[in-house]
């Protein structure tokens, strides 16, 4: 079950492109949308991140930042963000495998991978809105973002 809204983010650690933490903490300070998808190269994945890249700009204007999160390495990630020319800065949950994904309610346990899902933070590390796909094969449209970002809105 995805995180709901009004939790506070747990304790989590995820891996930075550069080898980094990313944890709970780096969520403060800013509207923070988490996206969670399968697998790098994949059809789907490689649309979402896609699509997604296109609507950065709006979100950057409404004082947000994404980052994607899949279980694949570091290395594979950077890989797939260099094919896609993407900037979206990717987080890795490879190890101890999908532990960050399973504190938020975004893995997939049938098939040992990250789900597809959206998790949008508030400044204070809180959530404010949250989407967990049907199943992994769905691919959430970015509305669905904006739907998020609108629905913290409407709680400030």
């Amino acid at each position: 079950m995805i995180i709901a809204p009004g939790t506070p983010a747990p304790e989590f650690r995820l891996t930075t492109g550069d080898g980094d933490a990313f944890t709970q903490q780096d969520l403060k300070g800013a509207t923070t949308v988490l996206v969670f998808y399968p697998f790098s190269f994949s059809p789907v994945c490689t649309d979402q991140l896609q699509i997604y890249e296109e609507i950065l700009p709006d979100l950057e204007r409404q004082g947000a930042r994404m980052y994607g999160v899949s279980t694949d390495s570091s290395w594979a990630q950077k890989a797939f963000k260099d094919k896609l020319g993407i900037t979206i800065p990717q987080l890795s949950d490879f190890e101890p495998k999908g532990a960050a994904s399973r504190a938020l309610g975004a893995y997939f346990e049938p098939g040992g991978m990250t789900n597809r899902a959206i998790v949008i933070f508030d400044p204070d590390g809180v959530v404010q809105w949250s989407h967990l796909a049907d199943s992994p094969g769905d691919l959430p449209g970015a509305n669905l973002i904006f739907d998020g970002l609108e629905a913290r809105r409407s709680r400030a």
